[in-house]
C-alpha cells in the first residue's frame, strides 16, 4: 500500500497519457502529496484521453507544452522508448535549468536523455511496474550525472505513492528490470502452473483459481506484516516426513532456485540488449 508521504510543493507536468501515466497521477491524486491542480498532462494525439484524465482526477491540461512547462518543475516522460527524443527536441525550447526530467522509458539512459537536452537539467530514471494499476508497484529509481541527491529522493516519495520504491544504482537497474518490470509475469506463470496442477488433482477451476491466488495472496502478506526472512517462514510450513517437505524435496530435484536465477539473468540480458537496440535507435532517428 502507498505510504504516507511528506507533501511536495511543485508541480507536475505528465508528458504521455497512457495507462502508467494514469497509475501514477492516480497514487499522486490519492496520496495528495501534490494537489490535483497542481498535475498537468499532455499527449500527441488524443484529446478525448486527456479530457478523460481530467475528469477522472481534476487534474490540468495546459494549452501547449511550453504552457506545462512554464507551470512544473517536474517533467515525467511516459512516452515509447523510441519517441524519447522527439519528446525531449520538443521540450527543449522551454526548459530552464531548474526543471527535472523523470523518465520511465525501459532501456533509455539517463546519458542519453542529458546528450538529447544538451543541457546540465536533473534526469531521473525509473522502472515501475504494472502492479502500479493498482498502487502496489516495485520500482527501481536512478539519477544521471547532474542528478542531486535531494531531488531523486523526492522522485522516490512521488513512486512511493504507486507501492515501494528503492533507488539504486544506473548499472542495476537492468537487474531491476529482470526482477520487478517481468516479476508479475512470473508470479502470473507459477500460478497457472499451480491452477493446472489442482485441477489435474481433481478440483473444479473456479475453486483452484480461489486458493492458489488466496495461497499467494496470504504468503506474500505474511512476509509484509511480519518481516520475517522467506526461509524461516518455509521451515515453519515444513513438518518432517510431511506433505509439504514431499513437495519441497522435489522442488530441491529439479533445482527450482537455479531455473529462477537463469530466467532473472535472461531477462537481464535482453534488458540490455533493448537498451542498446533503443540507444542505436534514438540516433539513428532524424
Amino acid at each position: 500500500m502507498p505510504h504516507r508521504i511528506e507533501k511536495i510543493e511543485d508541480s507536475i507536468f505528465f508528458v504521455g497519457a497512457g495507462a502508467m501515466a494514469e497509475a501514477i497521477i492516480k497514487g499522486l491524486v490519492y496520496s495528495r502529496i501534490i494537489p490535483s491542480k497542481h498535475i498537468y498532462v499532455t499527449n500527441k494525439n488524443s484529446r478525448h484521453r486527456l479530457l478523460e484524465l481530467k475528469d477522472d482526477y481534476e487534474i490540468k491540461i495546459p494549452d501547449s507544452l511550453e504552457d506545462g512547462c512554464k507551470k512544473s518543475r517536474y517533467i515525467l516522460l511516459a512516452v515509447k522508448p523510441w519517441t524519447v527524443k522527439a519528446a525531449c527536441e520538443n521540450l527543449k525550447p522551454f526548459l530552464t535549468k531548474e526543471h527535472v526530467i523523470i523518465s520511465i522509458a525501459a532501456g533509455v539512459t539517463t546519458t542519453v536523455i542529458e546528450q538529447i537536452l544538451g543541457s546540465s537539467n536533473e534526469v531521473i530514471r525509473t522502472m515501475p511496474n504494472t502492479s502500479s494499476a493498482i498502487c502496489e508497484s516495485a520500482t527501481g529509481i536512478c539519477g544521471g550525472k547532474y542528478a542531486k541527491n535531494e531531488t531523486i529522493l523526492t522522485v522516490k516519495r512521488i513512486f512511493e505513492t504507486v507501492g515501494e520504491a528503492v533507488v539504486v544504482k544506473e548499472s542495476q537497474i537492468d537487474a531491476v528490470t529482470a526482477l520487478c518490470g517481468s516479476g508479475p509475469a512470473y508470479i502470473y506463470y507459477l500460478i497457472e502452473g499451480l491452477e493446472k496442477a489442482g485441477i489435474n488433482q481433481g478440483l473444479n477451476e473456479e475453486d483452484v483459481r480461489k486458493l492458489v491466488v488466496q495461497t499467494v495472496y496470504g504468503a506474500a502478506k505474511m512476509l509484509v506484516e511480519l518481516h520475517a526472512e522467506p526461509a524461516i517462514l518455509r521451515k515453519q510450513v515444513t513438518t518432517p516426513n510431511g506433505t509439504t517437505e514431499a513437495g519441497l524435496k522435489t522442488l530441491e530435484k529439479y533445482d527450482l532456485h537455479e531455473i529462477i536465477e537463469k530466467t532473472i539473468e535472461s531477462a537481464r540480458e535482453r534488458a540490455k540488449e533493448i537498451g542498446k537496440e533503443t540507444e542505436k535507435e534514438i540516433w539513428n532517428t532524424k
